[in-house]
């Protein structure tokens, strides 16, 4: 086990028995890509309504009560800890874009009384929570079939949106590498992890 995922699951023990330290170290090691993951889920979403940053902290905050609160006893590691955040950001971030598509949809007061609704509003834009959670639930099982912790690194560094040259410099290894990974990923998945 690496330094950093000993770090990530000692953290994750302190966290569960209410440590306000392990709650800090998590927030610096991963509200950066939170936020960056709010704000991608947000795209087309007014500035004013879409703090990126409001959306993270509430996924986090909402992370950190329910380890208080024993929800997730059997969290240990790095990549289950970030399969989660991803989750938790990605519902909050569904649940304001839900909210305002509908804020703009409602009419003002006393205007448009009977007009039929767009196709567009009728049938709606956003995946709701029980989709994100089932992607969300896929990912994690996809996830699951890739034994080698390398794999597992370049699967969920690509999902956060890593480039090739990133992921190789940090497995210090050349991209080539990389693409040949990621091929070796899609085949396990393709096949179901029987390979």
């Amino acid at each position: 086990m690496s330094a950093a995922q000993d770090s990530v699951s000692l953290w994750l023990g302190q966290l569960q028995s209410g440590g306000e330290s392990a709650a800090r170290e998590l927030w610096g090691q991963y509200f950066g890509a939170m936020v960056e993951l709010a704000r991608t889920n947000l795209r087309g979403v007014s500035a004013r309504a879409a703090d990126e940053e409001d959306v993270a902290l509430s996924a986090f905050k909402s992370f950190c009560r329910a380890v208080e609160r024993g929800r997730y006893p059997d969290l240990s590691g790095r990549d289950e800890l970030w399969a989660l955040l991803v989750t938790i950001t990605a519902r909050k971030a569904v649940d304001l874009k839900r909210y305002e598509c509908r804020r703009k949809r409602q009419p003002p007061a006393g205007a448009g009384a009977g007009n039929p609704p767009a196709l567009e509003d009728a049938v709606g834009r956003e995946p709701d929570p029980e989709f994100a959670a089932r992607v969300a639930e896929e990912c994690e099982r996809l996830l699951g079939l890739l034994t080698d912790p390398v794999l597992r690194t370049v699967a969920v560094r690509k999902m956060e949106g890593f480039t090739h040259a990133e992921v190789a410099a940090e497995l210090g290894v050349v991209p080539r590498t990389i693409e040949r990974k990621l091929n070796l990923i899609r085949r396990l998945w393709e096949a179901g992890g029987e390979s």
